[in-house]
């Protein structure tokens, strides 16, 4: 087996020198998406982050994320996992290293669902754990492992965060200028002075994420910082033709993305997700589209909506006045894609929030897991909830508290005789041949059954035979007596 590549000589040859680079983001970078984008100038695409352990028991979440139909043009590829064992975190990537040029560590997912599975951007204090797993991972992969991290305020703190990383064997490096504090409302602006003092400081290839939605971003970023590459998401997803310095009008996009969807079919929700970034701004101008889009359950039927929001925009362009100028800020009409800008912290968070990234302020929801329950704090889909129930409670100390699975850290049943999940449970009592009534698993009922029902069958057979027999035997005493009358 040849030596793998490491640091520079794995960027220039593996990855091609790879400068224009398409986020891992969860069930928005399938392959339809990833050809889509690299048929507009990217060089580099992740998969969508993967959980290291469903994809390590589950062989149909590998098929439908990674085992799915070969396709030459989908390299160069890095696979990315959420995980936060080494064990684990190698057993899937052994998984998968055959089919993608490097595997990648998830430490930058913000989102509360990595705050409870423990995972992503909630790993970044726990150094010793990280070095373990890039360590193993660097030592039985065949491809290089790299990782994806956000910021800590302290320039210096993240410096030596990317260092340890070093260190341990990661190959590459993803740098979000964000901390784990900054998203949603409190997305702010990404600090380009944290990746630069990064990308100093380390020895190995840097991409830098953040700020980055035109072309020119990309190109100051890279004279800015000094980086190799930058990763660009959410400004993928509103124009895919961003590295390619073009806006297209949004239903030619929505043509060539729905044309390889159907040679490479994904889940149609991912598919209404990208055609919701793609037409966002059309959509604030004809909102009865929004409506049909949601509803619309077929390929066929987004290729209808299309063709419709064509019309409106084409019906609209042709009585555009000659000096008319896009409306509600936009650098160009609706109908041309471009860059959705979140809007910032409210005026009084950036009354207490420093002019820097550091000491980030709390949001709208008190960063999501203080939540009173008051309906002014609550997401407008929990507001409806709260219309629907007005008895409900969104506070998470009445919240019931799950015991977790000895095992995996899922909930776990709580009659099960071993402790539990269910996946689990139903692995061990398979193996061990045992009951499990909470959670309605007989393997050693049925197997004393199945042993009843074949000494039964075996006690009927003897019977038989013996039956058979004595018919054979009374018919030769018969035979012997008519002769005997005879």
């Amino acid at each position: 087996m040849m030596p793998k590549s490491k640091g520079f000589e794995f960027w220039k040859n593996t990855l091609r020198g790879a400068r224009f680079v398409v986020a891992p983001m969860v069930d928005q970078s399938e392959l339809a998406w990833r050809l889509l984008s690299r048929r507009h100038g990217a060089h580099l695409c992740y998969t969508p982050m993967l959980h290291a352990q469903v994809f390590v028991r589950d062989a149909n979440y590998r098929k439908e994320n990674l085992y799915c139909e070969v396709c030459p043009e989908d390299r160069p590829l890095i696979v990315q996992f959420c995980a936060n064992d080494p064990e684990v975190f190698v057993e899937a990537a052994l998984l998968a290293q055959d089919y993608c040029d490097a595997v990648d560590l998830n430490l930058g997912c913000p989102q509360m669902i990595a705050k409870r599975g423990h995972y992503g951007a909630f790993l970044q204090e726990e150094w010793d754990l990280l070095q373990r797993m890039i360590a193993l991972a660097n030592e039985k992969l065949s491809v290089p492992v790299t990782c994806k991290i956000r910021v800590f305020p302290e320039i210096s703190k993240t410096v030596k965060y990317a260092q340890l990383l070093e260190k341990a064997g990661c190959q590459l490096l993803t740098v979000h200028g964000r901390t784990k504090e900054q998203k949603g409302p409190l997305v702010g602006v990404a600090s380009w002075e944290h990746i630069q003092a990064v990308r100093k400081a380390v020895k190995i290839p840097v991409f830098a994420n953040g700020n980055i939605q035109y072309l020119k971003d990309v190109e100051r970023c890279i004279q800015k910082t000094g980086v190799q590459g930058v990763m660009s998401a959410e400004g993928n997803l509103h124009n895919p033709a961003l590295f390619e310095g073009r806006n297209p009008v949004v239903w030619e996009v929505a043509e060539e993305y729905l044309d390889i969807v159907q040679q490479y079919p994904c889940p149609l929700s991912y598919v209404r997700a990208h055609l919701f970034k793609l037409w966002h701004h059309t959509l604030q101008v004809h909102q009865q589209l929004r409506d049909e889009l949601a509803k619309v359950k077929t390929l066929e039927g987004l290729l209808a909506v299309n063709r419709e929001l064509k019309l409106h925009c084409q019906e609209e362009i042709a009585h555009l006045k000659e000096e008319e100028k896009p409306k509600g800020g936009l650098p160009f009409f609706h109908w041309i894609c471009q860059p959705y800008l979140r809007p910032g912290p409210k005026e009084m968070c950036n009354k207490i929030a420093p002019s820097r990234i550091e000491g980030t302020t709390r949001g709208k929801r008190a960063l999501e897991e203080e939540e009173d329950g008051n309906s002014d704090s609550l997401s407008k889909n929990k507001q409806k909830k709260k219309l629907r129930n007005p008895n409900k409670s969104f506070d998470p100390s009445l919240k019931p508290k799950y015991a977790k699975c000895d095992q995996c850290g899922n909930p776990k049943g709580n009659k099960c005789v071993f402790n539990l999940c269910r996946g689990c449970c139903k692995k061990r009592a398979f193996r061990e041949t045992a009951d499990c009534p909470g959670h309605g698993l007989l393997f050693k009922t049925k197997h004393e059954r199945s042993i009843l029902w074949k000494s039964g069958q075996s006690h009927m057979e003897n019977i038989k035979r013996t039956t058979q027999q004595g018919e054979v035997e009374e018919a030769m005493l018969l035979k012997e007596a008519i002769n005997g009358v005879a």
